[in-house]
Parts: C-alpha cells; sequence; structure tokens
C-alpha cells in the first residue's frame, strides 16, 4: 500500500507550485487534499512519510491520521461555527469584513492567509466564499488547522504577547517555495527528502514546543459594539477577552514561572514514552525520542459525534475511537469530593470540594461551555428525594435560570438549600449596557466568571481579562484549584439517604444555543438546529462520586 500511494503522489507532483491545484489523495481509510500553492500544502502530501508510523507495541502515532480526528482538521468544517458566523454577519452587518477576517483567520487559517497573500477578498459564507466548493480557496478551508499552518508560524517575537494573539501568527512568503520552512522540534532534521518530496525544508525551533505558540489562535480578543452598532473598543487592549486560555495557564502553577510547569503540549499532545520513528523516508532514518502526538486532545465530544452522526468530517479516520480517547482525556480535567456529612433531625449537611486538574480555567475557550454540580439524594428503596442540576435530554438543565430565559443566568452559589439552585461554573457575557448577550460582537465584559481556577491561580492579582467576576470573587471557598459548596438540605427523617454527585460538562449551553436560533432564517443556523436536536450528546460526565449516609440518631438522642 505504502509504494503505491508514493508512487501515486509522485505522478501527481506538481510542476508548478505557483498554481493552486486541489486534489484529493486516498489514504486507504479517507480522503486527505493534496492541494498545493506557493504558500501551503494539503496534508496528503504530509502524511505519504508522516502515516505509516507505531510504537514498538504497535500503537498507531501516524501524526495526519491523529490529526485529522481532531477539531483542529475539523475547524472549517464545524457547523456551530458556520452558524455562528452567519448570526454575527446578521446581527452585525457593518463590521462583515471583520467577521469574515476574524473567524477565518485561526478556523480556516490557510484560506484567509493564502486569499490575503494573493490580494483576494476574504469571504467565508455564500456564493464564492472559502466554503464554497469553487472557491480556489476551498480545499485550503477545508483543511482547517493543517500541516503546513502551524509548522510554518515564524517566531516574529510577538508569541505570548498582545501582538501575538487573536490570529496575529506570521507565515512568511519564499521567492522559491523550496526554502519554506516546516518548523519541528528537533534541532537536526534529515532535510533532504523533505525538499525533495515536497518543497518544504525541516527546520528545528523551539518556539514550537512553547505555550505560546498556542496562543496566536486560542487566546482571542475581538472588537465590540455598542446598542447602535458603533465600534465602542478602540485598541486591541480594550477588546473583550472571548477565550484566554494562555493567559490563563500563565497566572497558573503550570505557567512557564508558574510551582510545576507543563506546556499545552505535554497535555494536548502527549510525548511517547519511548523512541520511535517520526517519518518513513528514508529508510534509514533512526528513532527519535520525545516525539509528540498529534492528536490535539480537547473537550468537544458533542461536535465530535454530530460530525460522525451527519458524515461532515470527510477526512476524519477514526472519529468514534477518537471520542472515546477524548472523553478519556477529558474525565482527567476535575475531580469531586463529599466532606462532613451530617444527617440528624431530617436536615442533611455536607459540602462538595470541586477539584480542577487542568492548566486553565475549567471550562476553557469560546464562552458557549459550561460544568455544573449535579446533586441526587435518594432513600434506600432509590426513589428521588432531592435532585439540583438534573439533565434534561434537549440539553437544558432543570432549575438553571439560562435556560429557561436566555437574557439572565444562574448566581454563583456558596450554600445551596433547594433543588431549583444550581453551581453552574460558566463565563456570562454582557454587553455595553450591562445586559446578558450571546451575540459576540456585542460582549463588552463579563458579568459572571467562575469558572474552576487552576492550582496557583491567584484571583486577587489576576489581570483583568482573566479576573474572576460576580459573586466567586468574595466566595472565600472558591479559590485556586477549585470551589466548595455547602448543600443543607430538609428531607424526611429516614434511617438513611444516599447521595450521588455528578461534575457535568458541556460544550454548547441551552440558554446560549436558544438565542443562537432565533436566527434560524440563515441557512447555516436552521441546518445546525436540525442536526443538533438530533445530537446523541449534550454533555458528559467529569467526575462522580456516591456515598450512603446513615441518620446519626445517637448523636441526635445524646441532645435530647
Amino acid at each position: 500500500m505504502l509504494l503505491t500511494l508514493l508512487l501515486f503522489w509522485n505522478l501527481a507532483k506538481v510542476q508548478a507550485a505557483e498554481t493552486i491545484k486541489p486534489a484529493i489523495q486516498t489514504t486507504g481509510f479517507k480522503a486527505y487534499s493534496t492541494f498545493e500553492d506557493a504558500h501551503y500544502s494539503g496534508s496528503g502530501r504530509c502524511s505519504d512519510c508522516h502515516d505509516g508510523l507505531s510504537t514498538n507495541t504497535g500503537e498507531d502515532i501516524s501524526i495526519i491520521r491523529q490529526w485529522s480526528n481532531s477539531m483542529m482538521a475539523n475547524a472549517s468544517i464545524d457547523p456551530y461555527w458556520q452558524a455562528k458566523v452567519a448570526s454575527e454577519l446578521k446581527r452585525n452587518p457593518q463590521l462583515s469584513s471583520t467577521i469574515n477576517d476574524k473567524c477565518s483567520r485561526c478556523h480556516a487559517p490557510m484560506a484567509n492567509d493564502a486569499a490575503s497573500k494573493n490580494g483576494d477578498s476574504i469571504q467565508i459564507l455564500g456564493s464564492g466564499g472559502f466554503l464554497d466548493p469553487n472557491s480556489p480557496y476551498y480545499q485550503h478551508a477545508q483543511e482547517g488547522v493543517s500541516c503546513t499552518l502551524c509548522h510554518q508560524i515564524t517566531d516574529n517575537g510577538t508569541l505570548g504577547t498582545l501582538d501575538g494573539f487573536s490570529g496575529h501568527w506570521q507565515v512568511n512568503t519564499y521567492a522559491n517555495i523550496a526554502d519554506r520552512p516546516a518548523y519541528g522540534q528537533y534541532s537536526d532534521p534529515v532535510a533532504n527528502p523533505m525538499i525533495n518530496q515536497v518543497n518544504f525544508t525541516p527546520v528545528g525551533a523551539a518556539h514550537i514546543q512553547n505555550s505560546a505558540f498556542c496562543a496566536t489562535c486560542h487566546d482571542l480578543n475581538t472588537p465590540f459594539v455598542d446598542a447602535n452598532g458603533n465600534i465602542a473598543s478602540t485598541t486591541p487592549d480594550t477588546e473583550f477577552p472571548e477565550q484566554s486560555p494562555y493567559r490563563e495557564w500563565a497566572h497558573s502553577a503550570y505557567g512557564d514561572t508558574g510551582a510545576t510547569p507543563t506546556s499545552c503540549q505535554q497535555c494536548h499532545m502527549p510525548e511517547v514514552s519511548e523512541a520511535v520513528r517520526i517519518s518513513t523516508r528514508p529508510q534509514t532514518l533512526g528513532p527519535r525520542s520525545g516525539f509528540s502526538r498529534h492528536a490535539f486532545f480537547g473537550a468537544n465530544t458533542t461536535m465530535l459525534q454530530l460530525l460522525e452522526d451527519n458524515s461532515l468530517a470527510p477526512s476524519s479516520t477514526d472519529l468514534p475511537g477518537y471520542i472515546a480517547q477524548t472523553r478519556s482525556f477529558l474525565q482527567q480535567a476535575a475531580s469531586l469530593s463529599l466532606e462532613s456529612p451530617l444527617y440528624l433531625n431530617g436536615e442533611l449537611d455536607f459540602s462538595v470540594q470541586v477539584n480542577n486538574h487542568s492548566g486553565h480555567k475549567l471550562p476553557s475557550g469560546y464562552p458557549s461551555r459550561r460544568v455544573w454540580l449535579e446533586v441526587q439524594i435518594t432513600d434506600g428503596n432509590g426513589n428521588s428525594l432531592f435532585h439540583s442540576g438534573a439533565p434534561n435530554a434537549d440539553g437544558s438543565i432543570q432549575g438553571v435560570a439560562l435556560d429557561s430565559d436566555s437574557s439572565t443566568y444562574e448566581p454563583h452559589y456558596t450554600e445551596i438549600t433547594q433543588a431549583d439552585q444550581v453551581q453552574v461554573y460558566e463565563p456570562i457575557m454582557g454587553n455595553t449596557d450591562g445586559q446578558v448577550t450571546h451575540t459576540l460582537l456585542r460582549a463588552a465584559q463579563y458579568l459572571k466568571d467562575n469558572r474552576l481556577l487552576p492550582d496557583g491561580f491567584d484571583k486577587a492579582t489576576a489581570p483583568a481579562d482573566i479576573a474572576v467576576r460576580g459573586l466567586a470573587a468574595t466566595d472565600p471557598d472558591f479559590t485556586a484549584g477549585g470551589d466548595q459548596v455547602r448543600y443543607r438540605l430538609a428531607l424526611a427523617d429516614l434511617p438513611e439517604v444516599e447521595i450521588q454527585l455528578r461534575l457535568r460538562y458541556q460544550t454548547l449551553s441551552f440558554g446560549h444555543l436558544q438565542d443562537l436560533f432565533n436566527d434560524r432564517d440563515q441557512a447555516e443556523v436552521a441546518t445546525f438546529e436540525g442536526q443538533f436536536n438530533s445530537a446523541s450528546i449534550r454533555s458528559e460526565i467529569l467526575a462522580e462520586t456516591t456515598l450512603r449516609v446513615l441518620n446519626d440518631r445517637a448523636f441526635r438522642n445524646g441532645f435530647e
């Protein structure tokens, strides 16, 4: 099979790289793009040498196969992203150029950059847009965040700074396309095979392994408008911090100057524990130590399953397997414990300790995500006596204000006494008038941000962009590494009860989606609404525990 692929590639090799030549290469699983232009190439060209890799124990560590299942590979195929772009364009058409550029810069970066370098318009949706199969940049866009994008980003001195955030990565242009670098983690690459086969020169570069490299897209500030549609943010430092995992990480124990420095790559691209071959060519290439897997594990099982259910990811090779791996990765992010339970005189009193084990806030990323506590009390026969945070089949949460009215939200709690009080860890965006908004370009501030803090995060000294907002800011039990919530519940006086705790995660909160679906007159929104309404995953369980608590009659009788 490998020989067949090599022969196929050599027959199809591009002679004039300046001309865009879309193509598709069959890998034996699904299709990878093999387009090439003066700036970028499709992942199919990389797969010839960087797939077919495995460890000594048989683990498949093929680079393009692993990447193909990730949300990085499917960044532009994501139907929620397409729907949100359509909604933002409808709500603020005067900012269409800003929306098209900002949103494609990180979700369809090769299309954005190639069009910009060629002097062509930057447009995502509609006729002639990047997602139009007739666009010369269609293959660029369909590849999402691909090999020759990341491995060409140069260290221009702005990485990890405000000037380097928000898609301000830099890929240089070269008169001789063979001079295009393929930056990698090893300082002594074997160069000629890559130069000869794909017109890229491998170059060892330390910046490719630094967290600041990831921040170019994963830390994003966005402009915002007032009620009249006028831009109210004047400079990048006054823009809205839409997502800030790098800044959160840098302020934690995991940052470069923290107690336990751990990079983004160490968690999301975990190293292989043994020396392995990182390319099938040349055949004399020896094994390398410290190789990073290209799985890019995240948390979005809902979207991955939606892509699988609707056959939306043509280049993905094993989405079901990747979803299972993603779930396992996600479940390492947090833990639960039940503290000091006391059941006496018909009152159950206990505290729940929630711990964040990730290197940033939990949840982090786009502000549609939330984590919440589900607490259920049952009697000895399994009958429910109390249930806070019960999930509904449609993705809503019983008792949560946002899910019945998207203009409001659930407060942060230090103590919970009734079922319609639910501890939800989430960011809530506010507009310039101090009202809840789900329109990104109206978001000027966070009205609430009680997302769980990572270890070492000092909320008293946190910069404004990553500050705790709302009641959690003054909660003494909401600290670095987690939160503790007290439950005081009036129950029947029974011999015993069972406490069931679950910490749940949701990529797309119900109330946020209901606001989006108001724009179902836009084709992309209507399409996504239909897909989401049929989705088989609405949330994930991060952690759970159960404890039986006996009625403390002996203690009670001592006071009677």
